[in-house]
């Protein structure tokens, strides 16, 4: 371990750096934890194959926690080191070794935690622009729970210390607990899209349609709800395949609420689709039946 004031690195596997050649971007949507056969999906998608001698260095993001992710990804069939970077302030996410680092691996991926951490201290830093190269050149980002919640162009981001509660804000749209920003990540299969987590096991499906409602300027909006234990892999077509024991939801909002007011309960028209297996970009199709 290495320790340097509010940084911490962890580093698993081979030191030296690996050039494979890439054939993503893959985006790993998880919706609770970094699940084995997603991140095998995604480590596959991002080196072309699924047996070959191809290998990639993988780069953990934290902003609490340790190395528990490292042999997770070590079990992963191709891959080289996994090197966790603990950040918690901004003054690291600028340090320029941690930088090239971030920007010299072939797989980025964000851990859970508190989502309004890796706001204040990854957004807008080095190795927030580090990360889209990586995206740029071809490699994969994801992320579990609140790693998932920083992916979408609009963020639920939970700041400062919310959680916002679909009874609760369902019944007042305008509750200090919905907090939302943009400006992080613009992955291309994800404009004008809400992520969200946990998202059956915690019945976030109402929180989620508040977002949508709050974030709602007059051009379609979209929700993609991942539930625990699975993962939704997006490939270079833009393309999402659903792994794991779970359901991906993909919610539409592309009209005004009806009702949308402090202290009011919100009333909306969603449009969705709920599918076990395979959904394609929210770009190219979406389920129009109503959603109460």
């Amino acid at each position: 371990m290495i320790l340097v004031a509010a940084l911490a690195v962890f580093l698993a596997g081979n030191r030296a750096d690996v050039h494979p050649r890439l054939h993503g971007p893959v985006l790993n949507l998880a919706g609770s934890s970094a699940e084995p056969t997603g991140l095998q999906a995604m480590i596959g998608s991002v080196r072309g194959c699924t047996d070959c001698p191809a290998r990639v260095d993988v780069v953990v993001i934290r902003a609490s926690g340790d190395q528990e992710l490292n042999p997770v990804f070590m079990a992963v069939k191709g891959v080289d080191s996994a090197e966790t970077f603990v950040i918690t302030d901004r003054d690291s996410a600028n340090r320029h070794d941690v930088e090239r680092s971030v920007r010299n691996a072939e797989i980025v991926w964000f851990a859970g935690g508190d989502q309004c951490n890796y706001i204040r201290w990854i957004k807008g830093t080095r190795v927030e622009r580090a990360i889209e190269r990586v995206f740029k050149r071809g490699g994969g980002v994801g992320g579990n729970s609140a790693g998932l919640a920083i992916q979408g162009d609009i963020t639920y981001d939970a700041c400062p210390d919310v959680s916002a509660n679909s009874k609760d804000v369902l019944a007042n749209p305008f509750s200090r607990d919905v907090s939302l920003s943009s400006g992080f990540f613009r992955w291309p299969a994800l404009r004008g899209v809400i992520t969200d987590t946990h998202f059956h096991q915690r019945d976030r499906f109402g929180r989620t349609v508040v977002f949508l409602a709050r974030w709602f300027s007059g051009r379609p909006i979209y929700g993609i709800g991942v539930d625990e234990e699975t993962s939704v892999i997006v490939t270079p077509d833009q393309k999402g395949k659903v792994i794991g024991a779970g359901a991906a939801y993909l919610l539409l909002v592309d009209h005004a609420a009806g009702v949308l007011e402090h202290g009011k309960r919100l009333s909306v028209e969603v449009h969705g689709r709920r599918n076990d297996r395979f959904w394609a970009s929210p770009h190219e199709r979406v389920s129009h039946s109503r959603c109460s």
